[in-house]
């Protein structure tokens, strides 16, 4: 006999979900307006912190070239279902088609390079995360699982991003050159 059942709508809906920082991401990056918005943009260093009770967790990861981290963005202004990208400040669009910080669960992904391992420190850069921002989880990008071939980027796919690596965008790069209106 199967003792499994299926949650409703209802039960998953009241569901209260935490979780517990593993560790702490530090960079140079203070001010919203001014950190990168995508990590593939600037090759900003960093330092990930992983807390001394979680650091057993990191044997081998030396061996990867990138990581995927998911982080809590802490500071998070709102939770609006429509938002202006910064790639495409002309169109409000829905909080599920961008990467906007402002989420009903404010968590966030980047892929960074991981340059070093010390302890419970990584060395990192492309680093886009605002300093002192909460990291609930650590896992290593590995090419054969994570690329795909023929995909379409939505919206992304039709914007000019070929001149943003050369300008490390942020929030304000963009809005100066007229590329937002945020």
């Amino acid at each position: 006999m199967n003792n499994t059942r299926t949650m409703t709508d209802n039960e998953i809906r009241e569901m209260q979900i935490t979780y517990t920082p593993i560790g702490i991401i530090h960079s140079g990056h203070t001010r919203q307006e001014d950190t990168p918005i995508q990590g593939i943009f600037n090759p900003a260093p960093g330092t990930i912190e992983i807390f001394e009770e979680y650091a057993e967790g990191l044997s081998d990861i030396e061996s990867f070239s990138h990581l995927i981290l998911l982080y809590h963005f802490h500071r998070a202004t709102g939770d609006d279902l429509i938002q202006a990208p910064f790639l495409d400040g002309e169109k409000a669009r829905g909080i599920f088609s961008i990467r906007h910080f402002n989420r009903p669960n404010p968590i966030g992904l980047s892929i960074v390079d991981l340059k070093a391992v010390r302890g419970n420190i990584l060395e990192i850069s492309g680093c886009d995360i605002l300093d002192g921002t909460p990291l609930l989880d650590v896992k290593p990008y590995v090419y054969l699982f994570d690329h795909r071939d023929d995909v379409t980027s939505g919206w992304v796919d039709g914007t000019h991003v070929d001149d943003i690596r050369e300008w490390n965008a942020t929030p304000k790069q963009l809005r100066d050159r007229r590329r937002t209106n945020l």
